[in-house]
């Protein structure tokens, strides 16, 4: 898996509280090769080596942000090709604090092929983040590299699982249930050949059917609850009680931000007190952005209103939201958007945790949790809410 690197030079962080998620206090680390070297409380600086070393005194430092769903090539299309959305570029996601990102597809499957959607995770890595993807889109049969989804995911290295595959919407191919469990059993031999978790990410739409599918197929087949992940779970009330059953039942829930509190659905900071009221573990949920989606507003007949675009920010917006105004401890809710989705993606150990070994994948934030640095791989990436690396076109008018 390629990503950026912070080459042969040394970085030496020094004095900054660390949360890996857990506390562990004013630390020192070292930065090399793209990797974290060491955490001590206090690091000499290594004799007749190049090393920058940088006064943290007074900082926050978190690993970086993994964001399970970002339409990379652009989503949309719902009202035209006029509403076709433009590819993400790599400084909003940084800006972010987003250092890996896992690519999806969605209802345009017809101007979007997972051909470019692979060149645009091959090229994100060239430019110095981490990138994954789904293959396969909204629809039945999916759309594949290779003709398989199992092929795909076994064979080619970023394809980590399918989707996201859309259920409980008019947008959907109204799959039937035969139909969405082969796809799950497609995806699960795919990532055991392959080494990699076959993730099925399921796009939950507002239809009366709700998880429906995702239940039987956990009471009828043998295919484990972990390999389905439901996304957009907070877009009601009742499809938020099935999202709770789902990791009552040993499942993971994937949340989408929206950056404020919600005037309509479920809020994310609702939804964690009703997880940890009936004592779900918060470890089976992430949040991601759906950044480069479309966030259409239909009527009652199906009739496109309005659109908007869901962007990367709100990732960082939720976090913060969480954390100074809704008073959520850090070591709660840092997990969600670190170390759970790291876990969802078969990242477990290199992305999502701050440790010696682990990807130097890193965000420091001021005593009032504003993003003042952003390094992934060990390069410094962002700084005060400034690009330092830009993609390959971004600086071109």
């Amino acid at each position: 898996m390629r990503a950026g690197s912070g080459g042969g030079r040394l970085t030496l962080l020094r004095g900054c509280r660390l949360f890996t998620p857990k506390d562990l206090g004013t630390v020192d680390l070292l930065l090399c090769c793209g990797s974290v070297a060491a955490v001590e409380s206090r690091i000499p600086v290594p004799s007749g080596l190049d090393v920058e070393a940088v006064d943290l005194s007074g900082m926050i430092a978190t690993p970086g942000f993994v964001d399970l769903h970002v339409h990379l090539t652009g989503g949309g299309g719902e009202g035209g090709f006029s509403t076709r959305v433009p590819e993400m570029q790599l400084s909003r996601m940084t800006l972010a604090g987003i250092t890996t990102v896992v690519g999806v597809l969605g209802t345009d499957d017809v101007s979007r092929h997972p051909e470019t959607l692979l060149a645009k995770v091959l090229g994100l890595r060239d430019e110095g983040i981490t990138a994954l993807m789904m293959t396969g889109s909204y629809q039945f049969p999916p759309v594949t590299l290779t003709g398989s989804v199992r092929k795909d995911i076994a064979l080619i290295e970023p394809v980590i699982g399918v989707g996201e595959v859309a259920l409980s919407d008019h947008r959907s191919s109204q799959p039937t249930f035969e139909d969405f469990v082969r796809l799950a059993a497609e995806a699960r031999v795919g990532g055991l050949l392959g080494g990699k978790p076959g993730l099925v990410n399921v796009h939950m739409g507002g239809g009366p059917a709700g998880m429906d599918y995702l239940f039987r197929m956990l009471k009828e087949t043998e295919i484990p609850v972990s390999q389905v992940l439901p996304t957009h779970v907070t877009r009601s009330a009742e499809l938020f009680e099935q999202a709770l059953g789902l990791v009552e039942a040993g499942g993971s829930i994937d949340i989408t931000a929206s950056g404020q509190r919600r005037s309509g659905g479920v809020d994310s900071s609702r939804a964690l007190s009703d997880l940890m009221s009936r004592d779900l573990p918060l470890e089976r949920v992430s949040i991601s952005s759906d950044a480069g989606g479309s966030l259409p507003v239909f009527d009652s007949s199906g009739v496109l209103q309005g659109l908007s675009v869901a962007e990367p920010g709100t990732l960082l917006s939720e976090f913060r939201r969480l954390v100074r105004e809704e008073g959520f401890p850090v070591t709660e809710v840092l997990g969600l958007f670190t170390e759970n989705p790291a876990g969802r993606a078969g990242l477990a150990g290199s992305k999502g945790r701050i440790h010696p070994g682990s990807h130097a994948d890193l965000l420091v934030f001021d005593d009032e949790w504003e993003l003042r640095r952003v390094y992934a791989g060990g390069r410094l990436m962002a700084l005060d809410g400034t690009p330092v690396v830009s993609g390959t076109f971004e600086s071109t008018g």
